[in-house]
């Protein structure tokens, strides 16, 4: 644990938003705003006084955008860097980048609103500092350029016709949360076109899903979605919780699907994997292999410990390889897990029992 209290640079144009900040970080009492900026000029003065723990980016700034600075920060000296931005489904390509350049969190910007939405926003933006500060942050150089997914045009035509799709018999779960947009898409990209159907919990906020399952799509050769209300878990789709909605696994014959439903955060999360995991549990039970990947906190394993009580397989991220290696070892630490691989190898990992 921390013995000190976390130092945190907000920086952002709006004075409205940084006061909202300043109030929901320093609320906490392991963390503490060193200072605040209302653009990266002003930050970098700032960060030549002190060095914080991890800074708090705005995307949308004047003189220089947050997307721009994100990369000067990474490329010569690299901190813990949260986005905390208002995503709309126009920009949330422009955070999706964000991440590629090393941002460790993407969070919602809190606006005014209910009460209970900004509750839920100072959950979520406290929780995203402290696992931004656990954090290993590496510089930009070494973070992998993503490249054009090429079509099976390039080997071959398309065959003439179309061949009747089978539900799979069994069924892959993963959960992440830090750092698991990069373990997703290792994981993702090493699944063959017609492996059984999965569905991923990663912790993101509402619409950023959208973008980035479009994303993975484009690089895997598997097929990538928003998951939406009713779809049916096949061979060769993966389905990607929708942000601030639960995703449950359901089985209706031999037809599994997705329900997407509202409620409360379930361990402090909106969608929450405990949630995913308990519904395959009762649903897939032995048909299922769930995945615990990269993430702060303990969401996930119960749900995992409940699908192996269940008689599915269940697999850990590695400490070494976990960006923050909290979910992991908390499932770990249950007896939830059948057995821990680098994030490297989960992919075969999954692939060999499903083959069993």
């Amino acid at each position: 644990m921390l013995n000190k209290r976390i130092r945190v640079l907000v920086v952002d144009d709006s004075a409205v938003v940084r006061q909202t900040l300043i109030g929901i970080i320093n609320s906490d009492p392991a963390l503490e705003v060193m200072a605040s900026a209302g653009d990266p000029f002003i930050a970098a003065e700032r960060m030549q006084e002190e060095v914080p723990d991890v800074i708090t980016l705005d995307v949308e700034m004047p003189r220089m955008d947050g997307i721009t600075f994100l990369q000067k920060i990474m490329s010569q000296h690299p901190v813990p860097v949260v986005i905390c931005s208002s995503l709309v489904e126009d920009n949330s390509g422009t955070a999706l980048k964000a991440l590629e350049y090393g941002a460790v969190e993407i969070i919602q910007k809190p606006r005014m609103g209910t009460k209970q939405f900004l509750e839920e926003s100072s959950i979520r933006i406290c929780d995203a500092v402290k696992a931004a500060a656990l954090a290993r942050v590496k510089p930009l150089s070494q973070h992998r350029q993503v490249e054009p997914k090429l079509t099976a045009d390039a080997i071959m035509p398309k065959p003439k016709g179309n061949a009747m799709v089978e539900t799979t018999d069994k069924v892959i779960v993963v959960g992440a949360s830090t750092g698991g947009t990069e373990a997703i898409r290792v994981f993702l990209e090493k699944i063959p076109a017609d492996a059984p159907g999965i569905v991923i919990v990663q912790h993101m906020p509402e619409h950023f899903t959208k973008s980035f399952a479009h994303r993975l799509d484009s690089i895997c050769r598997v097929s990538v979605k928003e998951a939406q209300h009713n779809d049916t878990v096949i061979t060769g789709r993966v389905l990607i919780a929708p942000g601030n909605f639960h995703t449950l696994l359901k089985r209706s014959g031999a037809r599994y699907y997705v329900e997407i439903k509202e409620g409360p955060l379930v361990s402090r999360h909106r969608p929450s994997v405990d949630v995913l995991f308990r519904s395959t549990a009762r649903y897939a039970g032995g048909n299922a292999v769930g995945v615990i990947m990269t993430g702060m906190g303990d969401d996930g394993a119960s749900g995992l410990l409940e699908m192996k009580e269940a008689g599915a397989y269940t697999i850990a991220q590695d400490e070494a390889s976990c960006v923050v290696f909290g979910m992991p070892q908390e499932a770990i630490k249950k007896g939830a897990v059948a057995k821990v691989h680098p994030l490297e190898d989960i992919a075969t990992a999954v692939l060999r029992k499903c083959n069993e």
